[in-house]
């Protein structure tokens, strides 16, 4: 929820980045050591408060919550001279070169917009399963696969991705189960018959609950199969692309309806780039991170392009010459 109307918060900036997360927070502290007036426009949106305890993420060997990981960044960004404001935009247009941004609280502009809005993974619809996101309940098997080694694991989904997800598993446990939630079966032939050669049990009938204590996954009570014994779940349901600023702006979208960005993720609209789990990048929280701080130096580097082709830099050399020192001292 937005906070009221800040009279500190600037309605100008240089470059303005919508998201907080991960990919957020790292594009603005590179920005904010680029000496770049940055504003982070945050929602409070970003997966990373789903996850309790990262174990990935370089530099901590105990692993990290996600909620901590930001606030760190915050922090980190805060002391480089970057703004932050609670407010979610509600429309995004051009206005000359740049934008204009009409949030809930205020409108804000910029030169440069850097869009890390980020996704929501699709949890099934299963009673007793939102208690369970990111403790035993997950949707990444690079992430996770290696807190749940020799448990009793099911891959709930029924496309290719699930049929993948149940095998790669196999290296980290040996009860491996499919279940389709009642859904048909969506996979190849070639994934039914690795389902086949593997010896992977697939449960079709629909999941009526997902038994827990305190969010650690004990069972699936199934309509047709009785209740299976389970200590951690897997989804291959889908994600949904927080995008609607960017297809407000007209820019591309691929198929599933990630930003299409180039390699200094440049989005098809001239001074608008996108970062993060938004874009086709591998939604890694430590790549994601990466790919925030290249986002940030392609905007800085832009508008330092830009400062040399308007004179803009000329300008901040001449007041440099009248007000400073510019030569340094002969000493001996």
């Amino acid at each position: 929820m937005a906070t009221a109307f800040d009279p500190a918060i600037s309605a100008d900036w240089e470059v303005i980045v919508v998201g907080g997360g991960v990919a957020g927070l790292s594009a603005s502290i590179y920005l904010g050591r680029a000496l770049r007036r940055t504003l982070v426009l945050d929602d409070n949106r970003s997966l990373a408060v789903w996850e309790p305890n990262v174990q990935n993420y370089l530099g901590f060997p105990d692993g990290v919550a996600g909620g901590e990981l930001l606030g760190r960044g915050r922090v980190q960004a805060q002391k480089y001279g970057v703004e932050f404001a609670a407010d979610t935009v509600l429309e995004a247009r051009r206005e000359g070169e740049g934008f204009l941004l009409r949030c809930e609280s205020r409108s804000v502009s910029c030169a440069r917009l850097l869009l890390a809005t980020g996704l929501y993974h699709l949890p099934p619809e299963i009673p007793g399963v939102d208690e369970c996101l990111g403790h035993s309940m997950f949707f990444c098997k690079d992430c996770d696969a290696y807190r749940v080694q020799d448990r009793r694991i099911a891959i709930i989904g029924r496309n290719d991705e699930a049929v993948e997800y149940a095998l790669a598993m196999l290296l980290y446990s040996s009860c491996i189960i499919i279940a389709t939630n009642g859904k048909p079966a969506a996979w190849s032939p070639q994934h039914a018959r690795w389902i086949e050669e593997y010896h992977i049990p697939v449960y079709p009938g629909p999941i009526t609950q997902v038994e827990h204590d305190c969010g650690q996954v004990l069972s699936l009570d199934f309509a047709d199969h009785g209740t299976v014994a389970v200590d951690s779940i897997f989804t291959t349901r889908g994600d949904v692309y927080h995008n609607v600023i960017a297809r407000g702006l007209g820019a591309e979208l691929d198929a599933e309806g990630q930003i299409t960005v180039d390699e200094r993720c440049r989005t098809s609209v001239p001074g608008l780039y996108a970062a993060g789990c938004v874009t086709a990048a591998n939604c890694q929280m430590i790549i994601v991170a990466g790919q925030g701080a290249a986002a940030a130096q392609a905007i800085n580097r832009s508008l330092f392009e830009e400062s040399l082709r308007n004179h803009s830099l000329r300008q901040v050399r001449h007041s440099q010459l009248q007000t400073e020192q510019t030569v340094p001292e002969v000493i001996k």
